[in-house]
């Protein structure tokens, strides 16, 4: 996502500035900042359904295949990124349900959600009053089953807010008997055992590209941002800094939790592609390009069991997907690109870069993907609605779901 540095946020974490985490994060970043500035639970009763368990949300088969009710699944969605985090800043938004009912008209079938807030502060309701929180994020769940739009809520979107609530410093996401995987351990078992039941709920997902701040040579300069307003903590050191095995670590522990509470739903990390010096980054600090037999370790080891897919986000990387896919095939997983998109005004050129990354996904056969980001307003370049320039960006994912259904129903009957 484009996320992070004075700002909250979402999608495309940048990979330049001497390969650290760049412009894209400070980009993502900046944009919640302005948007975050300016502003005992009861059970969630998911609607009537014949579905078994098994049936709810997105499984994978054993050989790797991605399935929704009972058959092979490929389709592309969308991120909503703030359609549960809005009601948080604003209780009385429920704008979201006119955003269901949008995408439903396209047939689009999935969001991907931040699910919870995204700052410390924003979070002051959870921790003050669970039930009215719950009400709000019910009443999300609620208009997606309406829509029956699918949900994948991540739900630790940004990597210091958890520790920063319980008093930790980053560095405790690689320590399981630490308050930071507490607390990550209790919102688990609230949140998927409310909302276990949903047919709205497609999988669930742990967080928005930790693996790109990972062992970065230049981690100093790219520790979270200080904002005691927002809630964080009021200095950062060398322990706010994160490794690969810390993120590893937090990743199998937070499918080794849902699992106790959801069998079956795919869960995903919610990484971005490794950068191209990963593997080296890990071992030596270096910004030395990977080979791509490391870069597939890389790939493997930061989406470990039991996470169910590999997820990776492709911003004008389209090169990378076919190898990413074959790699994922490979292991028997399927591949979920969490995000792609593209930034700026829509131009004959740019509209067809995006057709371009379209068609990959379709005719790779990329199980999983969604589009950064819509409606979205706080994050103009990349915002897309039905009634915004980029508004055919809809209407290509709507045609290339069509397809892809009519693909797999020629090829099972």
């Amino acid at each position: 996502m484009v996320l992070h540095k004075q700002v909250p946020v979402c999608a495309p974490l940048a990979r330049s500035v001497g390969e650290g985490p760049g412009v894209r994060a400070i980009f993502k970043f900046s944009i919640l900042l302005l948007f975050a500035i300016s502003i005992s639970v009861p059970a969630f009763a998911a609607d009537e359904t014949t579905q078994t368990p098994q049936q709810l949300g997105l499984t994978v088969r054993a050989d790797g295949t991605l399935m929704k009710d009972g058959k092979p699944y490929r389709g592309i969605g969308v991120n909503y990124f703030d359609a549960f985090y809005r009601t948080l800043l604003k209780a009385d938004d429920t704008s979201y349900e006119q955003g269901f009912k949008t995408l439903a008209d396209y047939k689009i079938p999935l969001a991907r959600i931040m699910g919870c807030g995204f700052w410390p502060v924003d979070n002051k309701l959870y921790l003050q009053n669970k039930e009215l929180y719950f009400q709000h994020f019910d009443a999300v769940v609620h208009a997606a089953e309406k829509y029956h739009i699918g949900l994948i809520p991540s739900l630790f979107w940004n990597m210091a807010t958890v520790p920063d609530m319980v008093g930790e410093p980053c560095d405790q996401w690689g320590n399981p008997a630490s308050k930071t995987h507490e607390f990550m351990r209790t919102y688990i078992k609230e949140v998927v055992t409310r909302y276990r039941n949903s047919p709205a709920i497609w999988g669930w997902e742990f967080g928005n590209e930790y693996n790109l701040g990972a062992d970065l040579p230049n981690a100093a300069e790219w520790r979270p941002p200080i904002h005691p307003e927002l809630g964080t903590a009021t200095s950062r050191s060398a322990r706010d800094e994160l490794t690969h095995d810390m993120i590893r670590t937090a990743f199998a522990a937070f499918a080794r939790e849902v699992r106790k509470y959801d069998p079956y739903r795919i869960i995903s990390t919610g990484n971005g592609f490794p950068r191209a010096s990963a593997w080296h980054q890990r071992r030596e600090k270096s910004w030395t390009k990977d080979t791509p037999e490391q870069y597939g370790e890389m790939l493997l080891g930061d989406n470990p069991d039991p996470i169910s897919v590999i997820s990776v986000h492709a911003y004008s990387e389209d090169e990378r997907i076919k190898p990413t896919l074959d790699i994922a095939i490979r292991a028997h997983r399927p591949l979920f690109i969490g995000e792609f998109g593209l930034p700026g005004p829509r131009t004959d050129a740019t509209e067809k870069q995006f057709n371009q990354t379209l068609s990959i996904i379709e005719q790779t056969k990329v199980p999983l993907a969604a589009l950064w980001v819509y409606d979205f307003g706080h994050q103009d370049d990349f915002n897309v609605t039905a009634n915004n320039q980029r508004a055919y960006q809809l209407q290509s994912i709507a045609e290339a779901n069509t397809a892809i259904k009519q693909a797999i129903n020629e090829t099972h009957h």
